[in-house]
């Protein structure tokens, strides 16, 4: 395959041999090279959109050990990767059905996909593209799988369904289990904390749940504002969980003993996704503003750029060092920010 530069564009073609387990080779003919980055104006970091195939309908993404990254394609059924350095990208067909919600890179180096559409997690083999599904029990249908996270121990796979359920996969032995929600519907986010806990946040049940590994059960932690749709959780270095505050517009702290709240700025803030990067810098991506959102917990003090697209609708973010990836779901893009500069 061979590249011609264009001025600053690049335009491939890319053919991709990969054999899925349902399905032949996928064609992908890549878009004109990425947008170059947003110049910087007062804000400390700057952002670059990548455009996928249109039509797939990227909903979370997760930065590969390649160097490139994951993105699940929820519209198309598939799992998609991207190569940041050239635009370049692949899909893998997921299976009949599938709608893929969530994806998480585990500690073996695949990428892991909660499969609403399958009603399963799924594993793909980076390497052989090989894909190998966990369905949840039969007396645990439509669950609405949302996201996944893996435990400290570096096998335990936990998930949410916005159903109303939290569950457990061995992903050693295949062992599953699943367990019914406080307040029924809801989970959506989930994360581990360096010490250990794993924490979910549920959008309907407005609350943040501890969940007990020994008897499947949750902890019901509560955030201040009444009503407000907790989304997303992530923790920082010190074991704090920050909370997405989808329906109040707010971020949210809780540090095992009290909460603290903030108002994003803006007349409609409307907080989706929300990651806490290796200097514990917290990022929230903001519906109502169409933009990225980065805090200093030291601070106390947001700084917002908008996309150069509109109608972004970022719902989800997860980096690497140096970058804070998330899928522009309105757009059929990806997204990343980067340290300006």
């Amino acid at each position: 395959m061979t590249l011609r530069a264009l001025g600053t564009f690049i335009v491939a073609v890319v053919i991709i041999g990969c054999q899925s387990t349902y399905g032949g080779p996928v064609v992908r003919t890549a878009e004109p090279n990425p947008a170059a980055p947003s110049p910087p104006t007062d804000t400390p970091f700057v952002l670059q959109e990548y455009p996928i195939t249109p039509g797939q309908g990227p909903h979370d993404v997760a930065p590969a050990r390649d160097g490139g990254i994951w993105y699940t394609a929820q519209l198309s059924g598939e799992l998609g990767w991207l190569d940041p350095k050239f635009g370049l990208t692949k899909a893998i067909k997921l299976g009949p059905g599938s709608a893929p919600h969530g994806v998480i890179v585990g500690p073996d180096g695949a990428p892991w996909v909660t499969d609403g559409g399958q009603n399963a997690i799924v594993r793909v083999d980076p390497a052989t593209q090989e894909v190998k599904r966990f369905s949840l029990p039969a007396n645990r249908p439509n669950a609405n799988l949302n996201t996944a996270v893996f435990d400290r121990d570096g096998r335990t796979l936990w998930f949410t369904g916005q159903s109303g359920v939290f569950g457990r996969l061995d992903t050693q032995s295949g062992t599953m289990a699943v367990f019914d929600a406080p307040r029924g519907a809801g989970p959506y986010g989930i994360a581990s904390c360096p010490d250990g806990e794993v924490y979910y946040a549920s959008l309907a049940g407005n609350y943040v749940g501890r969940i007990v590994k020994e008897t499947g059960g949750a902890i019901v932690l509560v955030p201040p504002t009444v009503g407000q749709g907790a989304r997303r959780v992530w923790c920082d270095s010190k074991s704090r969980v920050w909370v997405s505050e989808w329906n109040a517009g707010q971020l949210a702290r809780y540090d095992g003993t009290s909460w603290k709240e903030w108002k994003l700025p803006g007349s409609r803030p409307m907080a989706y996704a929300v990651f806490v990067d290796d200097a514990d810098v917290v990022w929230v991506t903001d519906w109502g503003a169409n933009g990225f959102a980065r805090f200093d917990p030291v601070t106390e003090t947001f700084a917002i750029r908008a996309h150069p697209s509109p109608n972004a609708n970022v719902r989800q973010l997860l980096g690497r060092h140096g970058e804070i990836w998330g899928a522009m779901s309105g757009q059929d893009k990806l997204v990343v920010a980067r340290p300006a500069g």
